[in-house]
């Protein structure tokens, strides 16, 4: 009897889109994705459980399992369940980090600490995950308090689309912070999911 076959990617509901269009673009039809709640990032404590639970009722299911998670604010605690686990996941501490690559990312970081970063994904979703997820639809008077130390945002673009740009400039005006657009594409997401295809 033959075991189990293909692979799975464990992934953060925020990179749903990217992921399943890079497997589409590719054909890579030998993975299946598994996506946690995108809102875990509010209640990152929930991750790494989350994680090991979806990696143990796989297991058996496939041949590999891959994560497309950075640490995302577990403390380490990811990466101490996916030693245990015998699970690799994607390079980097959080998804701007893997999208702009570590070199880039922290150099970056170094030149400008006070930035505040939009993805594809953010972008789309400002107004629910920042705005309304942060209670500035209800209390505006917050806004000096969580954007205060920043000087700018910086849209991290997977994707070359107008209307993306555009709602990433308009929270830039809304949090009053200057705008800087740096195209990254899918950064390391795509050698993850080469890596699971092969």
């Amino acid at each position: 009897m033959a075991g189990p076959a293909g692979s799975l990617i464990i992934a953060c509901g925020a990179l749903a889109w990217e992921i399943m269009a890079l497997i589409r673009t590719h054909g890579w039809d030998a993975i299946d994705v598994q996506c946690l709640p995108a809102d875990w990032h509010n209640t990152p404590q929930k991750i790494p459980d989350g994680v090991r639970d979806k990696i143990r009722e796989n297991r058996a299911k496939y041949a590999r399992i891959f994560v497309a998670y950075g640490d995302c604010g577990t403390g380490g605690l990811l990466d101490d369940v996916l030693a245990e686990e015998g699970v690799e996941r994607i390079d980097g501490a959080h998804c701007y980090q893997f999208y702009m690559g570590a070199p880039d990312f922290d150099a970056l970081a170094e030149v400008e600490p006070g930035c505040f970063f939009l993805t594809d994904y953010l972008a789309k979703h400002f107004d629910t995950i920042v705005w309304k997820g942060l209670g500035l639809d209800r209390h505006p008077e917050l806004l000096p308090l969580y954007f205060g130390n920043y000087t700018s945002l910086v849209y991290l673009a997977q994707v070359e689309d107008k209307s993306l740009q555009d709602n990433a400039k308009a929270a830039a005006k809304r949090l009053g912070l200057a705008y800087r657009y740096v195209f990254t594409g899918y950064g390391g997401i795509e050698p993850l999911l080469a890596k699971a295809a092969s």
